[in-house]
């Protein structure tokens, strides 16, 4: 546990945006920058920080174009969730002391009215941190795993004898999703990950029947078409009869070269596109191989899982009592201090993550 401070501050720390990014982040676009930070009004709460996610998605917010929320101005403080602890409160709904994830920003204290994401979490988990660790509510328990979840369940509609494939498999939302599927009954769950060593954690920790090194087959090939005709290769012999799911945290490129191994009435599932994120929309690879859509009556479909909002309590309850029970595996990547956001974030642009990484800022 955190202890509370005794005083509530006046001024906090946030990382803001200088201005649209162009291209691969770098450090020198965000400022960390102290902000004033007035008492809790009526309704309000105080939050102290403890941890802040570093999150992929939160790239396309950072250029003008289409994404499901608005893109951040030059000045304004990145979007990220947060865990904390409430060190004052003037809302009838939180107590001091409570633990809560929210999704307001990057920054040490969160002042709030309660409204938008904010999830209380239960002292019956908080009270047993050896079990349960308080961080993973920022990921298997957060959002990366309720992508997952309701990723595979309600728009992959996993079920008994499925054949899965999930791209970029060893991240939060990768691996959670192909533990669900085997969960639910899959009978071959195909992981993609870059590395020997993310392969291996696949298979002997996260349970996956294959996992497949994409950067071992890039190494080897001398062209963009000899690499996806080896990929698609190595998936094709991961599952000869094919593929009922497809996960994908990647971008149409992938996408592309999986297309043609999917099985009739397979899904397509988006959950992200880390490759794309940087691209302008001139730049981005399009979908050649929609033939296969007609033919095998394919679906395509993007999960934004704030749709399921309301069933988030089930779900997390599921996968606390397997963490609990050592029966989920997951992996974090956790940096100490607020100056650590900005480093934290633009090294997941160079593949050097392993599994949810957080910073420590509280």
């Amino acid at each position: 546990m955190t202890d509370l401070p005794s005083m509530a501050p006046t001024t906090a720390r946030r990382v803001v945006l200088k201005a649209p990014i162009s291209g691969s982040p770098t450090l020198s676009d965000f400022e960390l920058e102290s902000f004033t930070l007035p008492p809790p009004a009526e309704g309000q709460l105080l939050i102290r920080n403890v941890y802040c996610s570093v999150d992929p998605g939160t790239r396309a917010r950072m250029s003008p174009g289409v994404s499901y929320v608005a893109p951040l101005k030059a000045g304004e403080m990145v979007s990220s969730f947060a865990l904390g602890r409430v060190a004052q409160s003037r809302h009838p709904q939180y107590a001091i002391g409570d633990w809560v994830a929210h999704g307001a920003g990057w920054a040490d204290y969160h002042l709030g009215d309660g409204r938008g994401y904010y999830q209380k979490i239960d002292s019956s988990w908080t009270s047993q941190p050896d079990r349960v660790p308080l961080s993973v509510w920022l990921g298997v328990l957060g959002i990366p795993g309720m992508t997952a979840w309701f990723g595979m369940t309600r728009v992959g509609a996993v079920t008994q004898g499925d054949r899965v494939l999930v791209s970029s498999a060893a991240g939060p939302v990768g691996a959670s999703a192909g533990q669900i599927a085997r969960r639910f009954g899959a009978q071959n769950v195909v992981g993609i990950a870059g590395g020997a060593h993310k392969c291996q954690w696949l298979r002997e920790k996260a349970g996956f029947d294959h996992a497949i090194d994409y950067k071992a087959i890039r190494a080897g090939a001398a062209t963009e078409a000899a690499y996806v005709s080896q990929l698609q290769a190595q998936l094709q012999a991961a599952s000869p009869d094919g593929y009922d799911v497809l996960f994908d945290n990647v971008g149409n490129a992938l996408i592309d070269a999986a297309i043609p191994l999917l099985r009739p009435h397979a899904r397509i599932v988006i959950s992200g596109q880390m490759a794309d994120y940087n691209r302008s929309a001139e730049q981005m690879p399009g979908l050649m191989n929609t033939r296969h859509f007609i033919a095998k009556r394919l679906r395509m479909q993007g999960i934004l899982v704030f749709d399921d909002r309301k069933q988030f309590a089930k779900a997390q309850q599921q996968i606390a009592e397997w963490i609990a029970n050592g029966q989920f595996a997951w992996r974090e990547e956790i940096y100490e201090g607020i100056e650590q956001l900005v480093p934290a974030f633009v090294g997941l642009f160079s593949g050097d993550n392993f599994g949810r990484r957080l910073v420590r800022v509280g």
